[in-house]
């Protein structure tokens, strides 16, 4: 426990949307910086040092990276939406 008068504070954690998107290379989670992202949507993300396509799997949206089990610092983000579903 941290005592105010202690001069302590908690750490302030981040908000973020999370993406699970499937590649030729497996499933894996991305920081999602597009608000309007959703499930069946086509997005470029970087893996292995490549520029691939992915499908959206699920959008986990306004997640506290505390909660993530994926350190927050791991994930790299979807680069761009290429193709919007109709869903």
């Amino acid at each position: 426990m941290i005592h105010s008068t202690a001069g302590g504070s908690l750490k302030e954690y981040g908000v973020y949307d999370y993406a699970k998107v499937e590649t030729e290379f497996g499933v894996s989670f991305f920081l999602s910086p597009f608000k309007e992202l959703k499930k069946d949507d086509i997005v470029l993300v970087p893996i292995q040092d490549k520029i691939m396509e992915g499908k959206v799997l699920r959008v986990d949206k306004n997640v506290k990276e505390q909660n993530f089990p994926i350190p927050y610092k791991r994930l790299k983000k979807i680069i761009e939406i290429k193709k919007i579903s109709q869903n």
